[in-house]
């Protein structure tokens, strides 16, 4: 499921005063409304700015001893200011090959000048971050589109009823995370964090982090074990904001623990696709050709299209780029996103990265 704010951001655009819409959505928020509800109003959800940039790799640095993550730092070539973007944001990056790929900013949004994303190696993955880490030298010019925000930082005070904040990593989750906990210490917010890994030799930016002093717990899977949630939220109480990311279990066992706790909110995002609930089987056909694909009860139509069509663009597996959008001609398509408008839906338009089939058969402009 596209990951969504539970609480309002201040501004759309960045800026510490809230701007007239918020101020209205937010009295809304204060009815204890969650933003998921909300979102489901097509009219009241913020949209990013969707810009298309030609950028230049200018420079690459490994940020984990282990050498599998790499950032690039990304600038216009004739230097201009690049456009504004808030902690939580991320950038679509069409790297040569063709594949389409979603990478967390992880730079200082007050640095107008370059863009900041890490990737860490997938060896057995989609190919992208491999491609990053092999492909991209420094003055490699790359297509940008964005930046979009899926999972905005709403400020205590200025948006979210929290009185305090509380940040878990795992891994590359840090990424987003990063910005959030650097603007927290620019505002003299009260904050904690926990960041966890399989060993201090694979968690990316971990002498920045450290700088940051006893506010943050390092917590590596080789020293102290896989963390349960009383590891993961040390010391939580009501009115704190827990906003994490990282691998899908860390983000579940969060969850499970925050459903018990009045008063806390959970802001999270993960970087692999949804599992699948309530899955049940059905038959995807190309319509250019007649084939047929099975589609199993825990496999989404995306990757069993994949199978045959290795070569068909996909990027967030989430449902959230649109990258997969394809038009249903025939069957009736059962909608597992939040981001299609009914307008595009009754066009025939599904996402089979996240959505399924209510029947049998789905029959796609394949």
């Amino acid at each position: 499921m596209w990951p969504v704010p539970e609480q309002l951001p201040a501004d759309l655009f960045g800026k510490p005063k809230q701007d007239r819409a918020i101020k209205v959505l937010d009295v809304v928020a204060t009815t204890r409304m969650r933003w998921t509800a909300i979102v489901n109003r097509k009219d009241l959800v913020p949209r990013s700015v969707d810009h298309r940039l030609a950028l230049v790799v200018t420079e690459r640095r490994i940020e984990a001893h282990d050498q599998d993550v790499v950032s690039l730092l990304l600038r216009a070539p004739d230097g201009r200011e690049l456009p504004p973007w808030r902690p939580g944001a991320h950038l679509d990056l069409e790297l040569p090959s063709g594949r389409l790929r979603q990478y967390s900013l992880c730079g200082d949004p007050a640095d107008s000048s370059t863009y900041r994303v890490a990737v860490r190696r997938i060896p057995d993955g989609g190919g992208g971050s491999n491609e990053v880490h092999d492909e991209l030298p420094v003055g490699t010019p790359l297509a940008v589109r964005g930046p979009r925000n899926a999972f905005p930082f709403a400020v205590p005070g200025h948006g979210s009823p929290a009185t305090r904040l509380h940040f878990v990593a795992g891994g590359i989750g840090i990424t987003p995370i990063l910005p959030m906990v650097r603007l927290a210490v620019r505002l003299g917010l009260d904050w904690s964090m926990v960041y966890t890994g399989r060993s201090r030799d694979t968690i990316p930016f971990l002498d920045e982090i450290e700088s940051f002093g006893d506010r943050v717990t390092v917590r590596t899977d080789d020293e102290h074990g896989l963390p349960g949630a009383a590891a993961l939220l040390p010391g939580i109480s009501t009115d704190t904001a827990v906003y994490c990311c990282g691998p899908v279990p860390m983000i579940t066992t969060i969850a499970t623990a925050v459903r018990a706790m009045p008063g806390v909110e959970l802001h999270s995002e993960r970087f692999s696709p949804p599992p699948i609930v309530n899955g049940k089987p059905f038959e995807v056909e190309f319509a250019s050709t007649g084939e047929v694909v099975e589609v199993p009860a825990d496999k989404s139509a995306l990757d069993a299209i994949l199978e045959q069509r290795p070569d068909r663009p996909y990027s967030c597996r989430q449902g959230f780029c649109r990258t997969c959008k394809v038009r249903v001609l025939a069957g009736e398509p059962e909608h597992r996103e939040t981001v299609l408008t009914p307008a595009e839906h009754d066009a025939g338009a599904m996402l089979i990265c996240v959505s399924r089939c209510a029947g049998g058969r789905l029959v796609l402009d394949l």
